[in-house]
């Protein structure tokens, strides 16, 4: 009875001790705006905290504003669904990248959408101070969200002892439309780049409350691809943001000569010939059109004038003052360790501009800059190492793909998910005491080529990259 009876307690106390661990590594966090707590993932040690608001909603008179401080909640925010994405069109599930992405009809889109998400493993850990990493998705400044499948990396970076934080922003024409009474309206007198003012915000939130979460205020990457990685460059190159950030990558993005810019004028001047089209002559009348409306209207007029019409970032002189390649050539971006690429079948040959970009860096700085090709032909068809491609690779997503990725494709995706996260803790891919990737200097102006070779991940240095030329086109 009496051995009975110690086998009770001891298992009472070895279920205590579970619940007491749990909690520690779960713990309730204090944080602009409240209280939260997260949700264990299936990575033991690793918490996420998804949907958590870093701004006000820009709903109703907060359309095209800055982001404004994050609205405060009652009691404890369990931080268990992503936010919405952001207002968009959405892939059509027969295109190339509706069937790539797996695109699906299920994810909420809104005007609603500033939230970020963050995957910790030292919740509640102040004095861990770990390497925090900030993700912004691409897209074309008009699609896209943090949390599509093939960016699935959050649980991976954690457990590589990195903290990933992913964001959604304002996009198209709720992100980045710029009109004259909008600027007469705001108190800096611009208009446009709430896209990118939103990641500012969002980085800004980072260094105000990551400590929270076992990360390090101080020790922040911002990396993206595409757009995300044109918002990385723009956010190097504002005075809002850019002496926020200690590494910088930067994926599909160009980099010298690249991404001119469009002043502002021109683009507020734009969209009021658009809107006085329709006679949406005043803000009341166009915050009262939809996402749907303004879509429509865009469509229509771009039909009847044969007028292009989109919209992305613009020289405004406040959030951006030049060009992130004018700031580089007169040495006025974050003197920081920068890694830069692109894929064998990008949109176009970068070859050049990232070249010309980390040649200029070396010139210019003593700090590091890492350049590489993506060139693996992904298996399944002929559509090679597209624009894209790499992400399932960085964030180890493979699962999330209906092509047939080899042990080979296994290799690579971790080979690359250690070296996207030692530059994140050390600025350099290798890790502390160096290795394979070399940095681009003047004596030896290298690229890393990551590929496959078998089952093993293929890696070379060359001075001549291989673009290999458009398989897709968007």
């Amino acid at each position: 009875m009496k051995k009975l009876s110690f086998l009770i307690f001891m298992a009472f106390s070895l279920a205590l001790m579970s619940c007491d661990e749990k909690q520690n590594s779960n713990p309730i966090l204090t944080i602009e705006g409240g209280q939260i707590q997260g949700v264990q993932t299936s990575t033991d040690g690793i918490v996420a905290y998804k949907g958590i608001p870093f701004a006000a909603p820009p709903v109703g008179d907060l359309r095209w504003k800055e982001p404004q401080p994050v609205r405060s909640w009652e009691g404890v925010k369990v931080a268990d669904a992503y936010g919405n994405a952001a207002s968009q069109l959405t892939w059509d599930p027969e295109s190339f990248y509706g069937k790539e992405w797996q695109a699906s009809g299920s994810v909420p889109f809104s005007e609603d959408c500033l939230y970020l998400n963050v995957w910790t493993p030292a919740a509640g850990k102040l004095d861990e101070k770990l390497p925090v990493a900030m993700w912004i998705h691409g897209g074309g400044y008009r699609e896209g969200f943090a949390f599509e499948p093939e960016m699935d990396g959050g649980e991976d970076w954690a457990s590589h002892g990195v903290i990933l934080v992913t964001v959604t922003y304002r996009l198209g024409v709720m992100g980045f439309f710029s009109h004259p009474l909008l600027s007469q309206e705001s108190p800096n007198g611009v208009s446009g780049n709430y896209g990118l003012m939103d990641q500012a915000a969002a980085l800004k939130w980072i260094n105000k409350n990551i400590a929270q979460f076992g990360g390090d205020p101080n020790n922040i990457t911002v990396f993206g691809q595409s757009a995300g990685a044109g918002s990385v460059q723009s956010l190097c190159a504002s005075p809002k943001s850019k002496n926020l950030i200690s590494k910088a990558i930067s994926m599909s993005g160009g980099g010298l000569g690249g991404r001119p810019g469009t002043p502002l004028d021109t683009a507020q001047i734009a969209n009021k010939k658009m809107m006085d089209f329709f006679e949406k002559t005043t803000l009341d009348d166009m915050r009262k059109l939809s996402f749907d409306e303004l879509i429509e209207l865009s469509q229509k007029y771009a039909d009847t004038t044969k007028t292009r019409v989109g919209w992305s970032p613009v020289i405004d002189d406040y959030f951006l003052n030049n060009t992130f390649s004018d700031e580089a050539l007169v040495n006025n971006i974050p003197d920081i360790p920068y890694m830069i690429g692109f894929t064998a079948n990008d949109l176009g040959d970068m070859t050049k501009p990232v070249n010309d970009f980390a040649a200029l860096r070396a010139e210019k700085s003593n700090k590091p800059t890492y350049a590489y090709l993506f060139q693996r032909q992904l298996p399944g068809d002929e559509s090679g190492a597209f624009h894209s491609s790499d992400l399932w690779y960085i964030f180890h997503s493979l699962k999330h793909s209906w092509r047939p990725f080899t042990a080979g494709d296994e290799a690579l995706s971790n080979q690359m998910v250690d070296f996207w996260t030692n530059f994140a803790k050390y600025g350099d891919p290798n890790g502390k005491e160096g290795g394979v990737w070399k940095p681009y200097t003047k004596e030896h102006p290298e690229f890393m080529l990551l590929d496959v070779n078998g089952d093993k991940a293929d890696l070379k240095m060359t001075a001549t990259p291989e673009y290999k030329g458009n398989s897709f086109r968007r």
